[in-house]
């Protein structure tokens, strides 16, 4: 499979050192499971990581070091159903987070034929699998924050540029846009936002907060 636009270093370095919110966590994990130079350079980066803790020194721990940790597993055991299925459309992170493959997906619909199932939610990121309609265009918007966009199934265009399974599209404040399924299948997604989205349509915006996106 050819990945045109794979995940960045920046992504792989924050998994790698364990500093990612859970729902980021979360699609890095599935997109390094669908590109094997996205696995090989996360694997550099675990090495280097490894190597610059052996030499670093010792550091003062404070004392809501604990708390801090606890309150992290805490975000992601959401993350984490104990069975782990072979196969399937989705990649084994991905399968875990949802307890199975696309069956076993809850979707909710969202408006003009689009279907989203919530995932994990927390201050700190939202991650959903959203479904797209075949040739169904989302509304205009743009961002407050942060947005991951991976392909799992099917593909969209935006603007000039294509994305397919695996592909991971990054959008941020500067990106207004609106992504359109191509017409021979549903897209299915996972997304990942760390902020509201901002649509520029008055329908979507009245719809935002019930459906909280």
């Amino acid at each position: 499979m050819s990945i045109r636009h794979p995940i960045g270093d920046d992504l792989l370095l924050g998994f790698a050192a364990g500093t990612l919110p859970a729902a980021h966590d979360l699609v890095v994990a599935t997109a390094v499971s669908l590109d094997d130079d996205a696995r090989a350079r996360l694997g550099g980066f675990e090495t280097l990581g490894g190597a610059l803790l052996e030499q670093a020194d010792a550091a003062p721990v404070g004392d809501d070091a604990l708390t801090a940790v606890l309150g992290r597993l805490d975000e992601e055991e959401d993350m984490a159903p104990p069975r782990r299925i072979c196969g399937g459309i989705f990649p084994a992170p991905l399968q875990d987070a949802v307890g199975g493959d696309l069956a076993a997906v809850r979707w909710r619909p969202v408006g003009m034929g689009a279907r989203q199932a919530v995932l994990h939610r927390s201050p700190r990121g939202t991650a959903r699998l959203l479904s797209i309609p075949a040739g169904q265009a989302m509304p205009d918007h743009s961002h407050r924050g942060t947005e991951l966009t991976l392909v799992l199934t099917g593909a969209f265009r935006d603007g000039d540029l294509r994305f397919a399974r695996g592909d991971l599209q990054v959008a941020d404040a500067s990106t207004e846009h609106r992504p359109t399924a191509e017409p021979a299948e549903d897209c299915i997604c996972l997304v990942v936002t760390d902020a509201p989205l901002r649509f520029a349509g008055l329908l979507p915006r009245l719809f935002q907060r019930f459906l909280g996106i």
